[in-house]
């Protein structure tokens, strides 16, 4: 798979199509197609007739956990049907091929076809690990504030039967706006975490992200240290409920929750343990080249051309944390760009879809629409290390050999060196085989197959998490 369509993974939705003439009431239903981004998303659009002769519109990305997307306007014109969504900077436009059929493309940044199919109701994915009630254990969705209440955080506390108190944790959600199960694809990790781990003795919190579901506040507006005073909102709640053992409360987070809990425990005293899964424990800008190696890889790219690449690839992350703004980011890595290609053999960078200035031109457009912002800026600037050597409390840190994501055999030894410096006592690192960034158990190891795997939690993980919870906790 070229580039281009590696990073059109972190595009958000939009369609654009050509139709020819049809009644508007052809269009009415419920249409489901499949988005290849390499990650396969399935789009869903609902259209109904707007009493007034017209279309109206909705959309859904279940994939993504997003319903109910507003879509502006919803138009036919000489049998074309056009869905914009202003938001999200996106539009679809579709042909009526039979009454069960809607061929066309989708376009936000880039164009990708797409065929809808009319269904009766959406398709579910198998999650069978995802709990379902009735629950052995007492559940609550609760709400609290920050301190100077400018934040409102929408929550789920599960509680084990029985006398109190109990060890406890807070879940912290990796990269991207994420809703309390951390619902990727979905697969509910969070879900399936809390409930294992409660049945085992420990209360969990878990917790939408700030602008998601039941949780107000700007995404898109804060960086890690921001999610980090969110997450110390959350252990302040957590610690005020009575049936939680105040010595006995810690922190788990995953992928970037695995950054996250570190740089809130060495700041509290109260922090017991923390439980970092495929957390990073180098710099992001390291992690992000050998990240984007391997997903390049993953997708058939060869070494030789990875090699050259991977430096390049960092040596525009650094351009655009040094950028004053998002033009000067441009003009950079485009220079930066064209001086690579001049001295690159031909051959590889045909490979790597980087011939054409077109080509170049679009992949450097979404490079700086990505990366230039407060988070990913903060991001690519950190260091984990620092942290890590301040840590006083128990630390488990696993990661899964096939995670193309945060890599095991660069970020485990990253954490363990840092940990050698700190004042922790009882540690463990440990790598576990045949297991992804999501740590299921995969075949292909792609990122495209989060989604197709039922598995959403691999069962060997949960029992490695909480033998050593029962074992350095209760």
């Amino acid at each position: 798979m070229k580039i281009r369509n590696f990073l059109s993974l972190l595009i958000s939705l939009s369609i654009v199509i050509n139709i020819t003439a049809q009644p508007a009431n052809k269009f009415t239903g419920i249409w489901e197609g499949k988005l290849n981004l390499g990650i396969e998303l399935r789009i869903v659009f609902t259209i109904k007739e707007n009493g007034k002769g017209g279309l109206v519109s909705t959309a859904d990305s279940p994939d993504q956990s997003a319903y109910g997307l507003k879509c502006d306007t919803t138009s036919l014109n000489a049998g074309a049907i056009t869905i914009e969504m202003n938001d999200l900077k996106a539009s679809f436009t579709g042909k009526l091929l039979n009454d069960s059929t809607i061929d066309g493309t989708f376009t936000q940044r880039a164009v990708f076809p797409l065929t809808f199919k009319k269904v009766d109701k959406p398709s579910e994915r198998k999650r069978p690990q995802t709990p379902q009630p009735p629950f052995s254990y007492k559940i609550e969705d609760v709400g609290y504030d920050n301190a100077d209440k400018s934040l409102h955080f929408g929550a789920t506390i599960t509680i084990p039967e029985g006398n109190g108190p109990f060890p406890a944790a807070v879940l912290i959600t990796g990269s991207g706006a994420q809703n309390r199960d951390e619902e990727i694809m979905g697969h509910k990790l969070f879900a399936v975490i809390a409930d294992y781990l409660t049945l085992q003795g420990f209360i969990i919190l878990r917790v939408d992200d700030r602008g998601v579901g039941k949780s107000t506040g700007k995404f898109n507006e804060a960086n890690s240290a921001d999610f980090a005073k969110d997450v110390n909102t959350s252990v302040d709640y957590l610690l005020s409920r009575p049936e939680v053992d105040g010595k006995k409360a810690g922190l788990i987070g995953h992928s970037e929750g695995g950054m996250i809990a570190p740089m809130v425990a060495v700041n509290r005293k109260d922090i017991n343990f923390i439980v970092l899964l495929a957390g990073p424990g180098v710099k992001i800008v390291d992690l992000m080249a050998e990240q984007n190696a391997a997903i390049l890889r993953s997708a058939g790219i060869g070494q030789q051309a990875l090699d050259a690449y991977t430096p390049l690839y960092k040596e525009m992350e650094e351009q655009i944390i040094k950028a004053a703004d998002s033009t000067t980011a441009f003009a950079a890595i485009k220079k930066t760009l064209n001086i690579w290609i001049a001295k690159t053999d031909s051959s590889l960078v045909k490979e790597l879809d980087l011939k054409e200035s077109k080509s170049r031109d679009v992949i450097t457009t979404r490079l700086v629409q990505t990366m230039y912002s407060p988070w990913f800026k903060y991001f690519l600037s950190f260091d984990p290390a620092p942290f890590l050597k301040k840590l006083k409390c128990k630390v488990l840190a696993i990661n899964g050999d096939k995670d193309i994501q945060v890599i095991s055999r660069q970020n485990l030894p990253g954490i363990k060196a840092s940990l050698k410096k700190s004042k922790v006592k009882s540690y463990m690192i440990k790598e576990m085989p045949g297991l992804n960034h999501l740590f299921q158990t995969c075949n292909k190891c792609t990122l495209g197959e989060y989604g197709e795997l039922e598995e959403t939690f691999s069962p060997e993980a949960l029992q490695v998490i909480s033998e050593w919870l029962n074992k350095n906790v209760k």
